[in-house]
């Protein structure tokens, strides 16, 4: 089903309200494009997941920013390129230096309770399943999926354990969450 520009406008409106399933409608969208963008340019499918988690990331906080004179692809592209091009500057000077700040707390709302149906649906699962599925996944989804899930811990906490920006945590799990229900979905 081809979902129309009309349809994404409502669904960025949405997300400008902080509204949970605008923010998974839009990472489930736009998540191809960024990624194979990504895929191009670094030829590495860590690095470019990385980057495309911190695009959503990104472009998540700052949602009220965009302008809707242009494409969201449009957007979302250049905010993937930017990053993958700042990326390359730190490795090439071989700088590490902490992407978060004080005012990186103030993240657009993902809601951290309100279970969604991936959260259902991977509660529902008897555990050793789980457990098989889990190991499905790639190692730092795995990772957060054990955090979140079995160490039942806050963003705020796996953010700390992981010491990555809080956006980053939020995208990730989200992103997690998507995978590990799709593969409950098609082994049920």
């Amino acid at each position: 089903m081809e979902i129309t520009s009309e349809e994404i406008a409502l669904h960025i409106e949405k997300a400008k309200k902080g509204k949970q399933g605008a923010f998974k409608f839009l990472l489930d969208y736009f998540w191809n494009e960024v990624y194979g963008f990504q895929m191009k340019r670094v030829r590495n499918e860590h690095e470019a997941e990385d980057i495309t988690i911190e695009t959503f990331a990104k472009a998540f906080d700052k949602i009220e920013t965009f302008d809707e004179n242009y494409t969201f692809s449009t957007w979302l592209i250049a905010i993937s390129k930017n990053i993958q091009i700042d990326k390359t500057r730190k490795k090439n000077a071989s700088i590490y230096s902490n992407t978060t700040d004080a005012s990186n707390e103030q993240v657009q709302k993902i809601a951290d309770h309100s279970p969604t149906p991936e959260d259902k649906l991977i509660r529902e699962q008897n555990l050793a399943e789980l457990l098989c599925y889990i190991k499905q996944l790639k190692p730092h989804y795995q990772e957060v999926i054990n955090l979140r899930y079995f160490q039942e811990m806050s963003y705020n906490e796996i953010s700390e354990t992981l010491e990555e920006p809080l956006n980053n945590v939020k995208v990730r799990l989200l992103r997690a969450r998507k995978l590990l229900a799709e593969i409950i979905t098609e082994k049920g």
